[in-house]
């Protein structure tokens, strides 16, 4: 399978913010081929990857697709069928060995948290702390609240705080042992709105600032692309793309990838001396073979209104008032469905039954699948 665009992309490393694991001896986890089966229902199958050190990851994708069983198989929570995994080039699950989840120095931030609800919010940090003295072990945990702004609620039960409150605590509790990794099984779930956006980006800073290795499972494309430096992208027990997310979004590499990330406009065509036709226009389609069968895919943001040459005229049928943006629905002969259209100016000019011509700023081309496939 494989995917173009008429306007090729730049190399994927263009898209990259940063590149941790350039210079870096070992990465910090190595996933290799791992294979996990129950009963008759594969799990996992031959899944690799890996992280540098300092990297934050997020395994993104559907319920059901393996990405909680891959953590539980890092953790150490669950033995692998078949494969490796490496924690700075140790091998820590394997065919020869199986090191125990608390010998890994590994922490972990479940989705409900997982507060002791009769323990104090400093004994709570305190409780993963088994080096050193009372004092060491307190000036710790305290040090680990102050990292997450919660150091005025040592002495506070659980019950007493709120979501976001909580899931700092369950931050500072991971990190006060210094892990060399961190996982988060959708650590942010549970909030909601603005709430889950400011403890993200603050959770984000923290281990930024800390210097931690994370792995972070989410179903939320637009989390992920906003907290990761690169994603994993999963379906059926299988990575589909792993890329930076830049790369990822721009230059999805199947139909199923660009799918996941956003709703597109969607034609079928076919290849015909080197291009397909459409009600939207012609566009290039190298790499495809004569005749076959192409699925012709358009972002509704790379829509828009134009008077260049190639544009094509349609009538607006529809149109969604979003605050900051607008979405409208636009009829094309030749198509059975609308096109939609986003953009942030809004013009209360294009009200249904206006008529308007727009072009296509980018086009994804994919071989032709009979229809979309949820998993």
């Amino acid at each position: 399978m494989r995917s173009n665009r008429a306007d090729e992309p730049p190399p994927a490393a263009a898209f990259d913010r940063r590149d941790p694991r350039r210079d870096q001896p070992a990465a910090a986890l190595a996933v290799q081929d791992l294979r996990q089966v129950y009963g008759a229902r594969i799990a996992l199958d031959g899944v690799s990857w890996q992280a540098a050190a300092g990297e934050t990851v997020c395994l993104l994708g559907h319920s059901g697709c393996g990405k909680t069983t891959l953590l539980r198989l890092i953790a150490g929570l669950e033995s692998p069928t078949a494969g490796r995994v490496l924690l700075d080039g140790e091998e820590v699950s394997g065919p020869q060995r199986h090191l125990a989840p608390e010998r890994r120095g590994i922490g972990l931030v479940f989705q409900d948290y997982a507060l002791f609800p009769h323990l104090s919010v400093l004994a709570n940090v305190q409780f993963g702390l088994r080096e050193g003295s009372a004092a060491a072990r307190r000036a710790i945990a305290l040090a680990a609240l102050t990292r997450v702004g919660m150091q005025a609620h040592a002495e506070a039960f659980p019950h007493t705080l709120s979501g976001g409150e909580q899931q700092r605590v369950a931050l500072a509790r991971a990190l006060a042992p210094q892990p060399r990794l961190l996982l988060m099984d959708e650590p942010f779930s549970n909030l909601d709105g603005r709430l889950r956006d400011q403890v993200r980006d603050d959770t984000l800073a923290v281990l930024r600032e800390a210097g931690t290795t994370a792995v972070i499972v989410t179903h939320d494309p637009e989390e992920a692309l906003r907290i990761a430096d690169r994603i994993v992208l999963m379906r059926h027990g299988r990575i589909e793309q792993s890329d930076t997310p830049e790369a990822l979004y721009r230059a999805p590499a199947t139909l199923f990838a660009a799918r996941f990330f956003c709703d597109l406009n969607e034609m079928p065509a076919a290849c015909r001396d080197g291009a397909v036709a459409t009600p939207l226009g012609r566009f290039d389609a190298p790499g495809f073979a004569e005749g076959a069968a192409v699925r012709v895919c358009v972002r509704p943001q790379d829509l828009s209104p134009s008077e260049a040459p190639g544009a094509v005229r349609g009538r607006v049928i529809e149109r969604v008032f979003l605050g900051e943006s607008e979405q409208l629905a636009i009829a094309l002969d030749g198509l059975a469905q609308p096109l939609r259209l986003r953009r942030r100016a809004a013009d209360a000019s294009l009200r249904p039954g206006a008529a308007l011509t727009l072009a296509a700023e980018h086009v994804l081309l994919y071989p032709d699948l009979p229809s979309p496939s949820p998993r």
